[in-house]
């Protein structure tokens, strides 16, 4: 059978599949994403596959449905569904095809959980608390001499008010003045019980073993002198469900992410970092005592990030809650993902602090897992190499691996996919470097292939050798990719994480650089006069500092970009604690230092034709730093093009509207194609 290169507008096909949970029964619910090209919206819908892959079909009706979440007797799943502006909560019997309305989306929830008992489901959702500056929306802040009538919006007759430091927030917008809150519905009587009240945030609500209690994360301030927008811990608090008597558990000396209970209710195993090296930090292992104190580090010598820290065009849900608590063989073995060495898998760690893979060895990342009732099969969601993102079966014992679901195999099975060949060199200051290079398909004809350098975000993040739709499109026009982890990744050490940090354009550039010698020097194959460069967010700006300082590449796509550290510095919704941590300082201490490592201080030098795409909606890296650097190109005659994405946030590539993300896989490739194919451009 002949197949074809992968395409952009292949991306409509692919079917992400997420979130699984197993009942006692051994039937695992997840949820496959898929994108309705009419409609030019994702669908989302949770379907059903047994332990030994059999019977694999779908278990709702729904088109936004998400979150499934069996009850502990495994006989009703509980799920989301979002209509009408909102989510609201629906169950459905195990065997049943009719789901039941249990909460109206009128309550928007955000999260739910249920008791171990089944008698309750615990849940999140925003309200107002008396914030008067907030409440700039509503007729009550608008004076008694004004009474609007119902053909007036409400919303544009006054000014939105806000006094916090950061009032806005990427994939949110600019705060509401509401707080997420936790509830209760009691599951008989459909009672909603609200059970805490303030200026301040519920998350990751967690029942105690005996449901007597809920635990969650949240920040609360109360010296009125501090700002919460520049303090970085979050603890962990406990509500009693019988009369709603709040109590602190963590001393605010970390930021706590996520937690669990150990089985015998004495302690709370935290994933929470210090902070030490700010946003370079990595997550750690605790416990506490649920009583409350100080939280222990657990496994201190485990130099590894806790979590999901990789970067991909293929998950379609954020990496699931962790640590998972298991006592199957008579110790506390607490089950957590791990970005280590350019894959993420689910390791355990043991009471004595040993650690290691569940998940065996290969390229795979593993954004999902959870553990069956009985606690002897884990199911992970994996990509890998030349795979989308499907279920597997692992055997805690014997870490055999079988996969569950085959949702993209009829596809794919048309598809000339590309695997990714691992490279792995020393820096020329000592620091070992690890990355990627795929491969196109090889003509005869053809003695030399021009590559392209991808750079990942973050920059505290993490590139792994799996199945990308956009590293695929790019081989499929004859381009070998080229994608590295350089300094200040995660995956590689504290140290290395960090390394980054007060050093922009240093050794991180040094790095990447190095990484293209490195290539050239080893594949005879790779034409070291056609290069190109591209990357976005972190690798945005990196791509644009590059491309002011050297004019080797002769194409570059720089997307949701930073080009300016001053401007970012009051417009991003991270804005200070980026620049003053990553960069190391702020307009008014060290603006001489901030605009010379600015790309576009040094803009009016680029040769290199540049690309620059960017979301209008994007918070992160506000669409100004895209603008800022347009105008100073075309100033100063510089071959340039500005893509804008309207409707789209700095999640574009990842999450945005399918047309628009095929649109930008089909631009990159018709711009690096002007520019790296013979006889067409600079090449």
């Amino acid at each position: 059978m002949n197949k074809r290169p992968i395409l952009p507008e292949d991306l409509v096909h692919y079917r992400w599949v997420s979130q699984p949970v197993v009942n006692q029964d051994g039937q695992v619910a997840y949820v496959e994403q898929t994108i309705d090209q009419q409609k030019n919206e994702y669908i989302t819908q949770i379907r059903g596959v047994l332990l030994d892959g059999s019977e694999d079909k779908t278990l709702t009706d729904g088109v936004k449905d998400s979150s499934p979440s069996w009850s502990p007797d495994g006989t009703q799943l509980a799920f989301l569904r979002l209509e009408k502006g909102g989510k609201g909560l629906w169950t459905l019997s195990s065997g049943d095809t009719k789901a039941i309305n249990r909460i109206s989306p009128e309550r928007k929830l955000l999260q739910f959980v249920w008791s171990p008992d089944g008698q309750y489901i615990a849940f999140t959702s925003k309200v107002a608390e008396g914030n008067e500056e907030a409440k700039t929306d509503e007729t009550s802040k608008m004076g008694k001499a004004f009474k609007p009538d119902e053909s007036h919006d409400v919303n544009l007759l006054r000014g939105k008010v806000f006094e916090r430091t950061t009032p806005k927030a990427e994939g949110s917008g600019w705060w509401d003045g509401l707080y997420s809150h936790l509830f209760v519905y009691e599951i008989e009587s459909g009672t909603i019980t609200q059970l805490t009240t303030g200026r301040w945030n519920v998350t990751a609500p967690v029942w105690s073993p005996d449901a007597q209690s809920i635990s969650f994360v949240s920040k609360q301030v109360q010296d009125q002198d501090l700002d919460a927008d520049l303090l970085y811990f979050a603890d962990i608090y406990t509500v009693k469900l019988d009369n709603g008597a709040l109590s602190k558990i963590t001393d605010s000396s970390l930021q706590v992410s996520q937690f669990a209970y150990t089985p015998d209710a004495q302690r709370l195993l935290v994933i929470a970092s210090d902070r030490v090296y700010g946003s370079g930090s990595h997550n750690r292992l605790y416990e506490v005592s649920t009583r409350g104190g100080t939280p222990k580090q657990l496994a201190p010598e485990v130099d590894m990030q806790l979590g999901n820290a990789a970067l991909g065009d293929m998950k379609s849900a954020s990496p699931s809650p962790s640590p998972l608590v298991n006592d199957l063989f008579g110790q506390c073995t607490a089950y957590v993902l791990g970005t280590q060495d350019g894959n993420v898998d689910v390791y355990q760690i043991n009471e004595d602090g040993q650690c290691q893979s569940v998940t065996g060895i290969g390229e795979k990342d593993v954004y999902q897992y959870t553990l069956s009732p009985d606690g002897k099969a884990m199911v992970v969601g994996a990509l890998t190499a030349d795979h989308p993102g499907e279920l597997y079966r692992v055997d805690i014992n014997s870490g055999e691996m079988f996969r569950l679901t085959r949702r993209n195999d009829e596809f794919l099975e048309g598809l000339q996919v590309h695997v990714p060949e691992r490279v792995e060199f020393t820096l020329s200051d000592g620091w070992p470097i690890q990355g990627w290079l795929l491969k196109p398909v090889m003509q005869e004809s053809t003695t030399k292939v021009p590559m392209i350098l991808q750079i990942h975000g973050g920059p505290h993040a993490m590139y792994t050798g799996t199945f990308s739709h956009e590293m695929q499109t790019l081989a499929a026009q004859g381009y070998a990719v080229l994608w590295v982890n350089p300094r200040g990744s995660m995956g590689y050490g504290q140290e290395f994480a960090r390394a980054c940090r007060g050093d922009f354009a240093g050794g991180d550039c040094r790095d990447l650089l190095e990484a293209v010698d490195y290539a050239l020097a080893t594949y005879d194959f790779l034409d070291e006069t056609r290069l190109g460069i591209g990357g976005g967010s972190y690798g945005g700006v990196m791509t644009n500092w590059i491309v002011a300082h050297t004019n080797r590449f002769k194409a570059a796509v720089t997307q949701r970009c930073i080009s300016n550290w001053l401007s970012l510095y009051g417009t991003s919704d991270i804005g200070i604690s980026y620049v003053e941590g990553v960069i190391g300082g702020n307009p008014t201490e060290k603006a001489d230092m901030l605009w010379s490592r600015s790309p576009l201080a040094h803009a009016h030098k680029i040769e290199t034709p540049l690309l620059i795409m960017h979301g209008e909606q994007d918070y992160r890296t506000p669409i100004g730093q895209a603008e800022e650097l347009y105008t100073t190109l075309k100033r100063y005659g510089k071959t340039t093009k500005l893509i804008r994405y309207p409707g789209s946030n700095h999640t574009l590539l990842k999450s945005g509207k399918p047309s628009l993300r095929v649109d930008s896989f089909e631009q990159v490739n018709a711009w690096f194609n002007q520019y790296l194919r013979d006889g067409e451009g600079g090449a």
